[in-house]
């Protein structure tokens, strides 16, 4: 196998000129994760923790690092990086009280082990998905830069989670716009229990870095001088001289990916050899041999160490099991926040769909220096729909930022960004292309506030709908799939006043959105829209239509629709137009229902599982009594949507929604 143990036997350290201080300062902090993982394989196996993902072996790379940076530098660690919480000194009874899913820690028992943050501690914890950390850091590094603060930020990653495209992303961003991180691959020569050779065809990850143009250092993991050292030089030399950096920390794990996984998968001579290098009793036999520890000296930091966690534990285990709170958990799911709407203001002018998207855009620009703006095309080009024309001109290159294209790690950055104080818009260039930065939204975005209390100040600019003739891949309708998200909010307007009031209210909000903007009526329609700033109030629907025979409720392009036919048919129908599609305005729906008595959901969306399925069913469970008919719903085909125009005509739902509006009003 390719991943073999060093032929010495022992590590070589090198003091240099660091002070015995600093060095009982590095053993110190290197004995606490490994005294706190002794301690929790007791608790295991007494079941009084759940679960332990073990860091055993691989302890001088976390300490080395978290030692070597400033503490208010950010650090993004991994499933094996105690020792970047301990180095922090983050206290011990809330770390314990999160292990066991008790109200002090840091996510209230919504999450377990190092699924969490603390800003501040400087810390940013991961999800299950490991790669999408990278991308993170690349916005933390870029807040940093663009606020003329002279930091690093590192980030771990393993050899397993490397595989991930992510990785490649993460790398690939900050290589091109030179961001000053440090990412740090924890080889231990397995992704659970895939060796490495089954993993990538290279041995080592140094041959990586070249590739995208950054340099790339191969350290001994175990060796925390060799580690403090790397770190502290790097990062001293990445605050004058920002770019990236990859480091390849040599490790080896010596228990399994998590206890329950065993390490039966594990050659017994590659266990033997790496024991032989542990990093605790290396570091710990050197300064004896340089006379920098004795026994006395040895024995009051491990007794002090022992107390700190025995005390810790003691605290933790004292503390009630949590009680569940319905309203908390609710109220958790979004960052606080109260819109306080801006009206109108004379003078108006006539703006086209896409006009009145650019024209808030930038006055949000103007209103928010923090503001940054990223995507494909959108600098110099203006973004393949023109919405960012001039932009680069008007507000530079920091805040109007061509990216490579790579959804995921830019919706990360996003992410990273907001850590940091800033706002930041992310376009994709066709809503469909989404699906590449989809773990994201979901999984960091939409959660990161449920799970550890941290808000996502970011907008998702996501240009949607049919009509064009595209084709499959840019004419989808995808906002059901996010719909069923919490922790995200969704709006979707028709018209070019909305439009621009909507988006200003989602550049305010610090909680994530997801801004669904037809393409269709781009330049299709135009209307007087006020030339001042403003917002739209966020999970109001509005009537566009008044009438007493039938409840049309729709959204987008559907209210055109929807238009059409009542006024051809000459069908008195109340028309309501959602536009907040998350959190949806069950007041405004409920007063239809009860004035008509007959509902129709109108849906550019494929039919099942849509939008209109979810609202429907909530009226026939909260309204039943009022209805005097059916809640009907019609949608487009499905099928994906097809190319030719004859075909995309039948697949969208126009026709099929007047026969059934129809039927509704017969009934």
């Amino acid at each position: 196998m390719y991943f073999t143990a060093p032929n010495a036997q022992k590590l070589t350290f090198d003091r240099k000129n660091h002070s015995d201080e600093t060095l009982l300062a590095l053993y110190e902090s290197l004995l606490i994760p490994r005294r706190i993982e002794e301690k929790m394989l007791i608790l295991l196996r007494q079941g009084r923790i759940s679960k332990w993902f073990s860091g055993w072996g691989q302890e001088a790379i976390s300490i080395g690092a978290v030692n070597a940076l400033k503490p208010d530098e950010f650090i993004l660690p991994m499933h094996r990086n105690l020792g970047i919480f301990t180095g922090r000194n983050i206290p011990l009874e809330r770390l314990f009280s999160q292990f066991q899913g008790k109200k002090s820690g840091f996510t209230k028992g919504r999450d377990r082990s190092f699924h969490f943050g603390s800003m501040a501690h400087h810390i940013v914890g991961m999800i299950s998905h490991l790669g999408p950390q990278l991308a993170i850091a690349d916005g933390i590094a870029l807040a940093d830069r663009l606020s003329g603060e002279k930091k690093v930020t590192l980030v771990f990653s393993g050899d397993g989670a490397s595989s991930e495209g992510d990785f490649h992303e993460g790398l690939n961003v900050a290589a091109v716009w030179k961001l000053p991180v440090i990412f740090v691959v924890e080889h231990n020569g397995y992704g659970l229990s895939t060796p490495s050779e089954e993993q990538f065809a290279f041995k080592f990850f140094t041959e990586k870095g070249p590739g995208y143009g950054m340099e790339a250092i191969r350290i001994q993991g175990n060796n925390v001088l060799e580690v403090y050292d790397a770190i502290l030089n790097l990062a001293k030399d990445l605050r004058e001289n920002p770019r990236p950096v990859l480091v390849e920390a040599i490790t080896f794990r010596m228990r399994g990916h998590e206890e329950a996984s065993g390490t039966k998968y594990v050659p017994k001579y590659l266990m033997e050899d790496w024991a032989k290098l542990d990093p605790v009793d290396n570091y710990e036999s050197y300064l004896e041999s340089i006379g920098v520890l004795d026994e006395k000296t040895k024995e009051q930091i491990n007794q002090k160490v022992k107390t700190a966690i025995n005390d810790g534990l003691e605290v933790a285990f004292a503390e009630e099991a949590i009680a569940a709170n319905l309203e908390e958990e609710l109220n958790d799911v979004y960052a606080p926040f109260t819109q306080k709407v801006i009206s109108h203001e004379e003078p108006n002018s006539e703006k086209r769909f896409v006009d009145a998207i650019s024209d808030g855009l930038r006055q949000s620009m103007e209103r928010f220096p923090n503001l940054i703006l990223m995507g494909q095309d959108i600098g110099e080009y203006g973004g393949v729909f023109k919405i960012t024309d001039g932009f680069k001109a008007q507000f530079g290159a920091d805040r109007v930022r061509n990216t490579p294209l790579c959804e995921s790690a830019i919706i990360g950055a996003g992410l990273g960004l907001s850590l940091k104080g800033y706002k930041a818009m992310v376009e994709m260039q066709f809503a469909d292309f989404v699906t590449m930065g989809f773990n994201q939204i979901v999984n960091n975005l939409a959660k990161i506030h449920y799970r550890w209390g941290q808000n996502a100040d970011v907008v998702i600019r996501m240009p949607t709908g049919a009509g064009t003739a595209a084709g499959p891949f840019h004419s989808q309708s995808n906002e059901a799939w996010f719909f069923h998200t919490p922790g995200l909010k969704i709006v979707y307007p028709s018209n070019p006043v909305d439009a621009k009031g909507l988006l200003n209210a989602a550049l305010e909000d610090p909680n994530p959105f997801l801004y669904f903007e037809h393409k269709l009526l781009y330049r299709s329609i135009s209307k007087q829209v006020p030339d001042s700033y403003y917002t739209t109030e966020v999970g109001k629907a509005t009537l566009v239509k008044e009438g007493d025979q039938v409840s049309v409720i729709t959204y987008g392009m559907g209210v055109h629709w929807a238009m059409k036919a009542v006024e051809e048919s000459g069908i008195s129908a109340d028309i309501l137009d959602l536009r907040t599609l998350l959190p949806w305005d069950q007041e405004a729906v409920t007063q239809s229902v009860k004035k008509t008595g007959k509902v129709i959901f109108l849906q550019e969306d494929t039919l099942t599982g849509g939008i209109g399925a979810e609202i429907c069913a909530w009226i026939s469970e909260h309204s039943f009594q009022h209805l005097d008919a059916p809640v009907m719903r019609v949608g487009s085909l499905d099928t994906p949507v097809p190319f030719a125009p004859n075909l995309e005509k039948q697949f969208l739902p126009e026709t099929r929604f007047k026969a059934k509006l129809k039927e509704l009003i017969e009934f």
